[in-house]
């Protein structure tokens, strides 16, 4: 397992829709270990394919809730079911949100309370997830990659003008930038 490189945003497969995995095998095995790895590096809770610069749809996640419960695992092809999303402004701490696509920078988001995951393990086997709260987010910002989608691109005003700015000021939003986990220090 090794860290890999995390792309930043402006990399053309972050902003474009995944193609469905069609094999697992034991190179989408590797692929995963070192997604785990370079998450863990990062650190984050969840990573997209795409961030890492592949074209798949799956992401992985490892996040342990108030009660103590870890919440580890890949979600390859999947899909999201995510109830209505709230309505009113986001909370600048309980509703911030960070990617390490966009990395140092936090950004407050509505999502959507809850979440049903359905997707498919590296054994193959399809599973689901009734998720709520801080899990339904991660599940909503990793499936929102596989779409193309950064949770820069959703930010309501005033917002969206400062993460557009937070990008330009460290000459993002073009291609081949990138940073790796445990050897790349960003300033915040």
């Amino acid at each position: 397992m090794a860290a890999l490189p995390i792309c930043i945003t402006g990399e053309p497969v972050l902003h474009s829709v995944a193609a469905e995995v069609e094999v697992i095998d034991d190179a989408l095995r590797e692929l995963v270990a070192d997604m785990f790895a370079t998450m863990e590096a990062a650190p984050g809770v969840g990573l997209a394919a795409p961030q890492v610069g592949v074209d798949a749809r799956l992401f992985v996640f490892d996040w342990t809730d108030d009660d103590a419960v870890r919440w580890r695992g890949v979600a390859i092809n999947p899909e999201l079911l995510v109830s209505p999303a709230p309505v009113g402004e986001a909370d600048e701490e309980s509703d911030s949100e960070g990617c390490l696509s966009v990395p140092g920078e936090r950004f407050p988001l509505l999502r959507s309370e809850r979440a049903l995951l359905r997707a498919i393990d590296l054994d193959g086997e399809p599973y689901e997830i009734d998720a709520t709260g801080w899990l339904a987010r991660i599940f909503q910002h990793e499936y929102d990659h596989l779409d193309g989608v950064l949770y820069v691109d959703r930010l309501a005003h005033p917002y969206d003008r400062a993460a557009a700015k937070a990008i330009r000021k460290r000459s993002w939003g073009s291609p081949g930038q990138n940073w790796l986990p445990g050897r790349d220090h960003l300033e915040d």
